[in-house]
């Protein structure tokens, strides 16, 4: 598991739209799996769950996705799963860390 987050500043949807991009982007493989976007007064919240084939780990990995924001204050949380072949440790992780570097660069340029 590998896991990134970062203070951002800017506009909710057009951050979510870019950072959505760069992942879809970055791989023929990633695929949207799900969605969920919700409001708690001013706090925007956004939730996205991708996948995609991981070549080097010959394997499916996992990428969440969270955004919340208010105003233009915005928090990202990224978290990477799967991509392991052993049962009862992680070994092979090579997909899950490649996976969130995809975002990492993404978002390093924004």
């Amino acid at each position: 598991m590998a896991k990134l987050e970062r203070a951002l500043t800017g506009d909710f949807d057009e951050m979510l739209w870019k950072l959505d991009q760069a992942i879809l982007n970055g791989s023929m493989s990633a695929t949207l799996e799900d969605s969920s976007d919700f409001t708690i007064g001013s706090v925007r919240a956004a939730v996205r769950m991708y996948e995609r084939y991981s070549a080097l780990g010959g394997n499916r990995v996992a990428l969440s996705l969270t955004l919340a924001g208010e105003g233009d204050r915005l928090h990202l949380t990224a978290i990477t799963a799967g991509g392991s072949q052993a049962m009862f440790f992680k070994v092979n992780t090579w997909g899950e860390e490649a996976f969130l570097d995809t975002l990492a660069d993404a978002v390093d340029k924004l």
